[in-house]
C-alpha cells in the first residue's frame, strides 16, 4: 500500500484570486467524498489543500492527512483525486447520516507569483451503516464499530476530537494497543501525538491509524497467504452507565497482486479472520474504480471480472484498461513502462452466529512491474532519404537530441541541418518520432560493396527524457541500404603531333572511389610521374599528357615517316581490386628514322615494336656486324655511319645514286645472325638517294652563345617530433607505438629535431606548442604548452624546457629542442571529454651566422599573430591511473 503525500508548503507571496470551480468536481462515493481536479488546473502548479472547519482553515500535511482521513492520488499528467472519509476530523456530521466536507484548494504557479484558490463544499448522505465498518485507504486504516445501544444517547459528541489547540473530545479516556508480545497503553492526547485518532459520534466509535507505525504489524503468515497489516486496540471511554471498553481491530492487505503480460489479478481474503467472530457469509461484494462502485454492465464493458474461490475474492483487470494509465521509466538507461490502476473492493459479511454485519472497503492502487517498452523501428528509404520511424512511446517522452558519427545535435540543430525531425501523437495515448536524413548528408557513412553498388549506413542514437522527472534514456538505431547507383568515371583521349592527352571525368563518387588510382601503361601514376605528365584537375575531372615516346607507351609498328604508338590507361581500385574504367588509345606520330647528310654520312633510328617483345636494341647492328649503335636503350638504337662503310651498297640510276643498308639483330658474341622462335625476324632497311651532277651552296654562320646558367633547384628541410621514453632522451617510441599511452600527471618527454642537415649555421627555434582533442591543429578546445619559445605561465601543469648537452645523441646541438609536460586531459563539468589528445608544434629554422631579425630574434613574452612554419603533431592516449 503506497502512502500518498498531499503537497503542502509555505505560501509564496503574490496575488490571490478566487476563481470558479471549472475543472473541480466533487461527488459522494459511499462512505467517502471524492474530489477530482482536472489536469488543466493542476499541471505545472503547486497544490496546497486546506480543510475548512467552520471559519477556520487547517492546512493538511501528510501526517495530518493519515491521521484525519484524507488521501490524494495524482497521475503524471496532473489529474488529481482527493478522498475524504465521512468520519474525518473536519467533517460536519449530522447524526451520522448527513456529512458536509469543506476544502480549499490553493494552486501556486511556478511561472509566476499568482495564486489561484478554489473553495469546495460537498454534502453526502450515508445511512447504510453496518455493525462494524473497516476502511483501508492508501495512507491509513480506519475502524468504525457501532456503539452499544444502552446509554448511547447520553454520550457527549463533537464534530471532531481535534480542536485548533489539539484538545481531546470528552468521553474517550485512553487507548491500549496490542501487538505480538507487547501491550502499549496511551492516553488520548499521547495517541494523537503519535499520529492516531479516536472519536465518538452519535452512533459510532472511530479509530484511525496510519500504516507502518510502531503499533501496527504484519499479520503472521498473512490471511489466506495474503500479506496484511493490522492494528488491535482497546478503547476506554466514559459512558453514562460507567466506564466502557471496546476491543477492535483493523487489517488491510499490503499485497496479493499477480501480473502477467495482459492481466492483473488482485487476491483479497474471502474471510479476514482477525476481524470476524466465527463463521460468516458474504452478503454483498462489489468492485469499483477510483473509489466508485461499478455495476455489472460497466464491468463487462471495461473487461473487469470478479470471482470467488474457497479462500479468495479475485478481481481481474486488463493491463491497459482506460480507467488506468501508463507511465514511462528509464531503467538501466533503457525505456520501460508501467501501468497503474486504482481498484476498489467492498465486501459485506454477516456473522452466522450473531447476525451482525461487517462492511470492508479497500482502495488499493496497483502498479505493474516495469516492462520493457516495445518500441518499433522502421526505415523506409525513398528518394535517397533515410525515413526513420520510432513509435510506441508514451506522451511523457520527449526527444531532446540525436547523436550521429560527427557529434551530438539538438532537435532544433537537426532541423536546421535539413534533417526533418518530428513527433506525432495518436489517440491511443502513444506517440512516435520520425527522422529524415538524405543519403548524401555528412552523417551518413558510405562505402562501395561492388563497382556499381553503394552501401549507405545511418548510425544514430536518439536521446530522450521522461517528463516530468527529466529522466534520460537512449535508443540506438542503425539503418543500411544498398543501391546500384554508382556512375563510374570515364576516360577519353586525343593525340597531337607529340603527345597523348588523357582526360578522366569523375563519376558520382567524386575524386575518391576508395583507393582510386590511375595506371598509364605498366606504371602507376605516382606524384613524380604526375608532375612529369603535368597532371592537373578540379572537382569534376583531371587530365594529363604523355609524350608518345614515354616509357609508358607501346610502339605497334613503324613506317618510313611515322610510328604508331599506343597508351593503355587503367582506372584501378587497389583496395577492392576493381577495374573502374580503361582506355586503349593508338595514334600515329611523325618520326624521321633515316637522315641523309650532304657530307656523305647517314643516321638511322631503329625502334622496338610490340611484335618483338624480346628484342634487345643494343644487339642490333648494320650489315657489317662491327657497326653497332652509337646510342641505345631499351626501346631505341641510333646508328651514324659513312655511306662507304658498314656494308652499305651503292646503286646508280639515271640521275640518282642509292645507298642502302639493313639493321638486324645479331649475337654479339658469336657473330651469327640472331633469330628467336618466339619473335618474328626483325629487319629494317635504310636507304638514301642522292642526285647526281647537282651543285649545292652551303651557308655557314657563327653566333656567340651566352654564358651557361643553371635552373634554380628546390629542396626540403625535414623536421620531426618524437616522444622519448624517459628524461635521458636515449630511447624513443617507434612509429607503431602511437598513440602512446600515459597516465594523468605522468611526465611526457618531447624532442623536436632538424633531420639530415650538416649545416652547423642553422638553428631550430621552437615557437609554439599546444594540445587538441582532434588531429586538426586548428580544432577546439586547445591548450597552450609553449608560447613564443617559453612555457605557458598560466598553465598549472608547468612545461619544462630541457637543454641539449654536448654528450647527447644529437650531432648538432642547435638542431634540436626538448621539453616535457605532465600528462593532462580535457574535461567539461568534471567529466573527461576524450581519452586521446594531439600535441602540435610550430618551429622556425634560422641562420645563426647572420644578424637575427624578426621571429628568429624573439625570446619569450613576444606575442605572435599566427602560428606558422613547420607543423608537427604527436598522438597521445590518456589513461586514468587507479
Amino acid at each position: 500500500m503506497a502512502a500518498v503525500i498531499i503537497i503542502s508548503q509555505a505560501k509564496p507571496k503574490g496575488l490571490y484570486s478566487s476563481k470558479s470551480s471549472s475543472g473541480v468536481r466533487s461527488d459522494c462515493a459511499g462512505n467517502l467524498m471524492r474530489l477530482s481536479l482536472d489536469k488543466a488546473l493542476a499541471l505545472g502548479n503547486q497544490l496546497e489543500v486546506e480543510a475548512v472547519n467552520d471559519t477556520q482553515h487547517i492546512q493538511i500535511t501528510p501526517a495530518l492527512a493519515a491521521q484525519c482521513g484524507y488521501s490524494m492520488e495524482s497521475d503524471p499528467w496532473g489529474n488529481t483525486r482527493i478522498y475524504t472519509s465521512l468520519m474525518g476530523c473536519y467533517v460536519d456530521n449530522k447524526d451520522d447520516t448527513t456529512f458536509t466536507v469543506g476544502l480549499t484548494l490553493r494552486m501556486y504557479s511556478q511561472a509566476s507569483s499568482e495564486m489561484v484558490s478554489h473553495d469546495v463544499s460537498q454534502t453526502c448522505s450515508y445511512s447504510r451503516w453496518a455493525s462494524r465498518e473497516i476502511l483501508c485507504d492508501r495512507n491509513y486504516m480506519e475502524r468504525r464499530p457501532a456503539l452499544h445501544k444502552n446509554g448511547q444517547s447520553d454520550i457527549n459528541t463533537h464534530t471532531c476530537f481535534l480542536s485548533p489547540q489539539g484538545s481531546a473530545t470528552p468521553g474517550i479516556w485512553k487507548l491500549t494497543f496490542h501487538t505480538p508480545g507487547s501491550v502499549v497503553p496511551m492516553v488520548l492526547g499521547e495517541a494523537e501525538q503519535n499520529g492516531y485518532s479516536a472519536r465518538i459520534t452519535s452512533k459510532r466509535l472511530v479509530v484511525r491509524s496510519p500504516y507502518s507505525t510502531s503499533e501496527t504489524y504484519q499479520y503472521p503468515d498473512g490471511v489466506a497467504k495474503i500479506p496484511m497489516e493490522m492494528f488491535k486496540v482497546s478503547v476506554y471511554y466514559n459512558a453514562p452507565h460507567g466506564l466502557s471498553v471496546v476491543d477492535m481491530a483493523a487489517a488491510c492487505p499490503t499485497g496479493g497482486v499477480l501480473f502477467n503480460e495482459d492481466l492483473i489479478s488482485w487476491y483479497v481474503p474471502r474471510s479476514v479472520t482477525p476481524l470476524l467472530d466465527g463463521a460468516v457469509k458474504i452478503i454483498e461484494v462489489h468492485m469499483g474504480i477510483n473509489g466508485q462502485r461499478l455495476d455489472k454492465s460497466q464491468m463487462t464493458v471495461h473487461g473487469y471480472t470478479l470471482s470467488q474461490t474457497e479462500f479468495h475474492i479475485i478481481a481481474e483487470m486488463r493491463v491497459g484498461s482506460p480507467d488506468g494509465y501508463y507511465k514511462s521509466h528509464a531503467l538501466d538507461y533503457q525505456y520501460h513502462i508501467t501501468y497503474t490502476i486504482e481498484p476498489m473492493l467492498e465486501v459485506l459479511w454477516k456473522s452466522v452466529k450473531t447476525q451482525e454485519d461487517t462492511r470492508y472497503k479497500i482502495l488499493f492502487p496497483i502498479t505493474t512491474p516495469a516492462m520493457p517498452g516495445l518500441n518499433q523501428i522502421s526505415n523506409i528509404p525513398e528518394d535517397r532519404v533515410f525515413d526513420v520511424h520510432m513509435w510506441n512511446f508514451l506522451y511523457d517522452v520527449e526527444l531532446v537530441n540525436i547523436t550521429f558519427s560527427s557529434g551530438v545535435f539538438t532537435v532544433e540543430e537537426c532541423n536546421a541541418m535539413g534533417f526533418a525531425v518530428q513527433d506525432h501523437r495518436f489517440p491511443n495515448g502513444t506517440k512516435s518520432f520520425s527522422l529524415k536524413v538524405p543519403f548524401d548528408a555528412a552523417v551518413v557513412l558510405k562505402h562501395n560493396t561492388g563497382p556499381l553498388v553503394t552501401n549507405y549506413v545511418l548510425s544514430a542514437v536518439f536521446g530522450f527524457i521522461i517528463m516530468p522527472e527529466y529522466t534520460p534514456f537512449a535508443q540506438p538505431v542503425e539503418m543500411q541500404v544498398s543501391l546500384q547507383d554508382v556512375v563510374l568515371p570515364t576516360v577519353t583521349g586525343v593525340c597531337d603531333q607529340g603527345h597523348f592527352h588523357i582526360t578522366v571525368k569523375y563519376g558520382n563518387q567524386g575524386a575518391s572511389f576508395d583507393a582510386f588510382m590511375t595506371i598509364a601503361g605498366p606504371r602507376q601514376i605516382i606524384p613524380e610521374i604526375a608532375e612529369a605528365y603535368k597532371l592537373q584537375g578540379n572537382a569534376t575531372h583531371f587530365s594529363f599528357s604523355v609524350p608518345y615516346d614515354s616509357p609508358d607507351t607501346a610502339f605497334e609498328f613503324l613506317n618510313s615517316d611515322s610510328v604508331r604508338a599506343r597508351l593503355d590507361v587503367l582506372l584501378w581500385d587497389s583496395h577492392n581490386e576493381w577495374v573502374l574504367g580503361d582506355l586503349h588509345l593508338a595514334c600515329s606520330f611523325p618520326l624521321v628514322t633515316t637522315q641523309c647528310h650532304p657530307n656523305g654520312t647517314m643516321s638511322a633510328l631503329a625502334v622496338k615494336v610490340d611484335s618483338t617483345p624480346n628484342l634487345v636494341p643494343s644487339w642490333l647492328t648494320l650489315r657489317d656486324m662491327s657497326c653497332k649503335p652509337v646510342f641505345s636503350d631499351d626501346r631505341f638504337a641510333y646508328f651514324y655511319f659513312g655511306v662507304d662503310s658498314c656494308g652499305t651498297t651503292r646503286t646508280f640510276f639515271d640521275d640518282r645514286m642509292l645507298y642502302e643498308n639493313e639493321i638486324r639483330p645479331h649475337y654479339h658474341n658469336t657473330g651469327k645472325a640472331y633469330s628467336s622462335p618466339a619473335d618474328p625476324e626483325y629487319k629494317q632497311t635504310i636507304s638514301c638517294y642522292y642526285k647526281v651532277d647537282q651543285s649545292q651552296t652551303v651557308a655557314f654562320g657563327y653566333k656567340k652563345s651566352n654564358q651557361p646558367a643553371a635552373e634554380i633547384g628546390t629542396g626540403q628541410l625535414m623536421v620531426q617530433m618524437r616522444i622519448a621514453k624517459d628524461v635521458s632522451y636515449e630511447s624513443f617510441h617507434a612509429a607503431e607505438d602511437y598513440p602512446v599511452t600515459k597516465y594523468l600527471k605522468e611526465p611526457v618527454y618531447f624532442e623536436v629535431e632538424l633531420m639530415h642537415s650538416v649545416d652547423q649555421h642553422l638553428e631550430l627555434i621552437l615557437m609554439n606548442c599546444w594540445a587538441t582533442l582532434e588531429q586538426d591543429r586548428t580544432s577546439l578546445p586547445s591548450w597552450d604548452i609553449i608560447i613564443n619559445g617559453c612555457a605557458d605561465s598560466d598553465d598549472s601543469y608547468v612545461t619544462i624546457l630541457h637543454p641539449v648537452k654536448n654528450h647527447d645523441r644529437a650531432a648538432i646541438l642547435s638542431h634540436a629542442k626538448r621539453f616535457s609536460i605532465k600528462m593532462f586531459t580535457f574535461t567539461q563539468e568534471q567529466e573527461l571529454l576524450k581519452h586521446e589528445i594531439y600535441v602540435h608544434c610550430d618551429a622556425l629554422i634560422c641562420d645563426k651566422s647572420i644578424r637575427k631579425e624578426g621571429a628568429c630574434s624573439r625570446r619569450c613574452a613576444h606575442p605572435t599573430s599566427t602560428r606558422k612554419a613547420g607543423r608537427l603533431a604527436k598522438f597521445l592516449n590518456i589513461q586514468e591511473k587507479e
